[in-house]
């Protein structure tokens, strides 16, 4: 049977512009490649006048209005209401979902910089997820695919569990207070900020077992079941 081609369109720049991760939200970690190869269109694009950040603390970006600054991204076409309803769960309370105008890079070479204007294709209406949490959240740096991808990718697909060499001991290295207190440029409140910012979760509930994870596969289950009794 044929995969049901959707409606919406979309504009990814963080860790849904990985397949696995994209194909994990929108039908389970355990979905063969098929389950959106048929579905789905993807090609890159350039989205102008936003900026992406690093958020504090996570290991997803967010993107922020900013107009000389450009993102590149992955613009996907062909996703379902099912679909949209999922991404939106995935993303949470943090990101708004807005209308955005991109356009699409036609030149295969794959490059960090931003398209010369003859490799920039049609202007494409799409909706991307907006970051609404407060520009006091992010990083000035810039959130690298690359690293995502070399790195941490795996556990956002659900291909590994989520307790890794990376966070264990986390809270042993935190800085101590007095250590903050110590520069007389920080104050109470950027000392809170700075430890809080080193605790949370940096997958921000977003994995298999994280409370968004998981109200994301109730959402994939009840779907499934729908069509079962159809």
């Amino acid at each position: 049977m044929a995969s049901l081609v959707g409606p919406h369109t979309a504009f990814f720049y963080g860790t849904l512009m990985a397949p696995k991760v994209l194909r994990r939200v929108c039908h389970g970690p355990h979905a063969h490649d098929s389950a959106t190869s048929t579905a789905i269109t993807v090609r890159p694009a350039l989205l102008k006048s936003y900026r992406r950040h690093r958020v504090l603390g996570a290991e997803y970006p967010a993107i922020v209005p900013h107009e000389p600054s450009t993102v590149r991204g992955t613009l996907v076409e062909g996703l379902t209401d099912g679909d949209i309803w999922r991404l939106d769960l995935f993303e949470g309370d943090e990101y708004e979902r807005k209308k955005v105008s991109v356009r699409v890079i036609t030149s295969k070479e794959q490059g960090t910089g931003e398209p010369s204007e003859e490799d920039l294709g049609d202007e494409v209406q799409a909706e991307s997820y907006i970051w609404i949490a407060g520009e006091h959240q992010l990083e000035d740096g810039e959130w690298e695919f690359d690293e995502f991808m070399r790195e941490k990718m795996a556990y956002w697909a659900g291909e590994r569990g989520e307790t890794r060499d990376d966070m264990r001991g986390k809270f042993d290295l935190l800085p101590k207070r007095k250590e903050f207190q110590a520069d007389s440029s920080c104050n109470e409140t950027e000392v809170d900020e700075a430890v809080e910012a080193q605790q949370r979760d940096p997958m921000g509930g977003r994995g298999v077992n994280g409370s968004i994870g998981k109200a994301v596969e109730a959402s994939q289950k009840e779907t499934k079941a729908l069509k079962s009794a159809v």
